[in-house]
């Protein structure tokens, strides 16, 4: 699989959570809010955590 494809994409809210391959081909979970003005995104090693994640998150926008 190529690398930052994601695949497996969920959404929470304003949150949406991915599943990717990086360059090195370790599987990443990533959860970024979509919401303008906020700037949150954290990549994660399990995709409960970036689940977690998108359903506690807060806009601070």
């Amino acid at each position: 699989m190529r690398p930052n494809r994601f695949y497996n994409v969920a959404r929470f809210g304003p949150v949406q959570v991915g599943t990717h391959c990086d360059g090195r081909g370790r599987t990443k979970h990533t959860a970024v809010c979509t919401a303008p003005g906020c700037d949150f995104s954290a990549d994660y090693l399990t995709r409960a955590a970036a689940e977690l994640a998108a359903r506690t998150h807060r806009c601070k926008a």
